[in-house]
């Protein structure tokens, strides 16, 4: 049975979240950060399009990123993880931006630790923006993930964005996906990032589909195996 709940988490600093537990106490946790414009509630419908499997009992968390001005879209104000000025290379970087969103991040999985989730059962994932701050968290993040999932994203490691490998994650499994037809992060972004990563010894699995700037059918069914691969 399948649990929804929306946590207000302002009283205790935290990012509001939408949760999801797909079955009794959950041992294992996907932290799932949304793209530019979007919220928390962005990825719950895929939830139940995996049909993940009664004995694997997964809690997702879905948390709304902050409101901020948005200088790419004309300084109007949505949720997003850090600023943006144009998808692409040689862009100017809200590193500021990507810090707080990864240390706002980190906050949730160290409530997930708290809950009874260690650190090695706890998978990060993003599409778009929110994938860009999951690559850039979990990279870095000085305990081990069971792994990542990118979505539709980049990082822009290669140009002056500096991210410290922790030794921690050196070798996490990474699912990274994109779309061939994808018209606001082009799949080259994606490719350099992949490429990047494999450069850095990063255990990378890359999937590409017929598809935009979203997500399909395959894509869902490779995520679900991905999921039970890291987290059975």
């Amino acid at each position: 049975m399948i649990t929804k709940a929306l946590l207000q988490s302002a009283m205790s600093g935290l990012l509001p979240s939408v949760e999801i537990e797909t079955g009794p106490n959950p041992k294992a946790s996907v932290i799932w950060l949304h793209g530019l414009g979007a919220d928390g509630h962005d990825f719950e419908p895929i939830v139940p399009e995996l049909h993940l499997p009664a004995e694997l009992p997964l809690r997702f968390v879905f948390p709304h990123a902050p409101v901020r001005p948005v200088t790419m879209n004309g300084g109007r104000p949505m949720r997003a993880w850090f600023d943006l000025t144009r998808i692409g290379v040689n862009q100017p970087r809200d590193v500021e931006g990507m810090r707080a969103s990864r240390a706002a991040v980190e906050e949730l999985i160290a409530r997930e630790n708290g809950r009874g989730v260690p650190t090695a059962r706890i998978v990060l994932a993003g599409f778009s923006q929110g994938g860009a701050v999951a690559l850039f968290t979990g990279l870095q993040h000085p305990d081990k993930l069971a792994g990542i999932m990118a979505l539709s994203t980049w990082l822009p490691a290669e140009e002056g964005l500096e991210v410290e490998l922790s030794a921690a994650n050196a070798a996490t499994p990474i699912f990274y996906a994109h779309g061939t037809q994808d018209p606001v992060v082009p799949l080259l972004l994606g490719a350099q990032t992949r490429n990047w990563l494999t450069r850095q010894g990063c255990v990378v699995v890359w999937h590409t589909y017929p598809m935009p700037h979203s997500v399909c059918m395959e894509e869902i069914q490779h995520i679900r195996a991905w999921l039970i691969s890291v987290l059975s």
